[in-house]
């Protein structure tokens, strides 16, 4: 099962700005996420309008959640499916389980699914002695290296091409040595020959879901490489796993949300695959499954709701918030720990596993408020995480040293006129004992600045003092 390394965020932080792999990773492919996203969202006038109506669609469907899961059973159960409710992640791996051993499954085939890192269902499939197959690239390249995801779109986002030819090499050993992988298609080619015998033995397939339509019984997924489809068509038994807030509830108030998924994802208009699922094969049918299941699982979602992290359950899961996140953009994914990274992961992962386990994530953020300009479905990110730095407070989990300084702070600001005297008196002094090189290299309870950067030492006076004067002057 996935141990959580949250609580040693900083140490993780650390080395993952000293992997010069990585650093070239992210340096590589970040910024083309930023300019695609930013190219589809101005070719659509209608873009803003999309993500207000996208909001509140979703906190309809919050708000309602009872009542459209239930009516998603009742279609479900109409089209020959059958739903499994679990509340938590040992529930689901069972029900998974049970379903794969009633198929006689020794070979399974995944989709994409977050939900599925999150209940650990590979691990849990092989000590059962069933093989799971990821089929997305992305996926396939981190099952073969024995990693989790470094991002929710882009498994694989924190590997270079060096590592995806070792990897090949040492898992692929019966082709030829002498092969070579020169360019991306050719990673693609030997991952497509390896994986086509896969689809083909498979006994149940498992995918997740984008989302569900209370309207239909449909599961939905979006993918760009076909993978999905093989995985839910040809086995006889197709599983959906999917967390109880993915549920929409219609038809059209999912094509709404999928006009802002994608190009708030990976800067396409559409998926080049996006696939509705709708029950078991029907007489007549050509192809599909013979038994369609939904392992729905709560895992904490309920517990949010009604609370000041309701607005988190908005989430479709499309990266933008990481993609444009400094933090994230600096020491990547696996730093944060568990299954969520970014800023996303910052809010929904002490939701999840506690606050006393992930506490450092809401704080490994600048604040500068780019995840929450470009979230599809505009969850105030930077306020939720500022509510979990409250909770982190109380609880008194924060450093005994952070609490001091904080206190302190806080009985300064409490009175104005010291505080402005206080902060005068500081900026001249440090001036002073600054003037001669114009920057501290070391400072008393600076050490975490000072250690990897000078202090720049203060000019002039303070804001509050040269804002007085700009307002005497007539200035502002």
């Amino acid at each position: 099962m996935h141990i959580a390394t949250s609580p040693a965020f900083k140490e993780n932080a650390h080395a993952a700005l000293a992997n010069a792999g990585l650093q070239k990773a992210l340096a590589r492919s970040g910024p083309s996420f930023i300019a695609r996203r930013a190219a589809a969202v101005a070719n659509l006038p209608e873009f803003e309008k999309l993500r207000d109506t996208a909001r509140d669609i979703k906190n309809h469907a919050l708000a309602n959640l009872d009542f459209y899961l239930e009516a998603y059973e009742a279609k479900v159960l109409e089209s020959g499916g059958k739903v499994h409710w679990c509340n938590d992640a040992e529930e689901a791996r069972e029900a998974v389980l049970a379903i794969c051993e009633a198929a006689g499954a020794r070979t399974v085939t995944k989709g994409k699914s977050m939900i599925g890192e999150e209940i650990a269902i590979n691990d849990h499939l092989e000590k059962h002695g069933i093989t799971p197959v990821e089929t997305d690239l992305g996926e396939y390249i981190i099952q073969l290296r024995h990693e989790l995801p470094s991002h929710i779109i882009a498994p694989a986002f924190h590997l270079n091409m060096e590592d995806w030819e070792d990897a090949f090499r040492k898992a692929h050993s019966d082709l030829p040595a002498h092969r070579q992988f020169n360019e991306r298609r050719d990673v693609l080619i030997e991952a497509r020959a390896k994986l086509r015998s896969k689809f083909l033995a498979a006994d149940v397939g498992i995918t997740g879901a984008n989302f569900l339509i209370a309207e239909t019984g449909s599961s939905v997924i979006v993918t760009n490489e076909g993978n999905g489809d093989l995985t839910q068509t040809l086995p006889r038994v197709h599983i959906v796993l999917a967390s109880i807030e993915k549920c929409v509830p219609t038809l059209e108030d999912c094509t709404s949300l999928l006009r802002v998924l994608a190009r708030s994802a990976t800067g396409q208009d559409f998926s080049v695959y996006t696939t509705f699922s709708t029950g078991a094969r029907r007489p007549g049918d050509l192809d599909g499954p013979e038994e369609y299941h939904v392992v729905l699982i709560d895992n904490g979602r309920s517990g949010m709701l009604g609370t000041d992290f309701q607005e988190m359950l908005r989430c479709i899961r499309c990266a933008a918030c990481m993609n444009h996140c400094p933090v994230y953009g600096a020491v990547g994914g696996h730093a944060y720990g568990w299954v969520y990274p970014g800023p996303m992961g910052a809010v929904l992962t002490p939701s999840l596993i506690g606050v006393d386990k992930a506490g450092h994530l809401p704080n490994a953020s600048t604040f500068c408020g780019k995840c929450e300009s470009v979230c599809p479905v505009r969850i105030p990110l930077p306020k939720l995480m500022r509510h979990w730095r409250e909770r982190e407070f109380e609880r008194h989990l924060t450093p005994a040293s952070v609490r001091a300084n904080l206190g302190l702070w806080g009985f300064f600001v409490r009175r104005p006129a010291l505080y402005r005297l206080a902060t005068r008196a500081a900026a001249v002094g440090l001036g002073l004992f600054g003037r001669k090189k114009g920057r501290f290299t070391r400072m008393p309870m600076a050490s975490g600045w000072t250690a990897g950067r000078d202090l720049p030492a203060p000019e002039g006076d303070t804001f509050f003092a040269r804002y007085a004067k700009a307002q005497r002057a007539g200035q502002v």
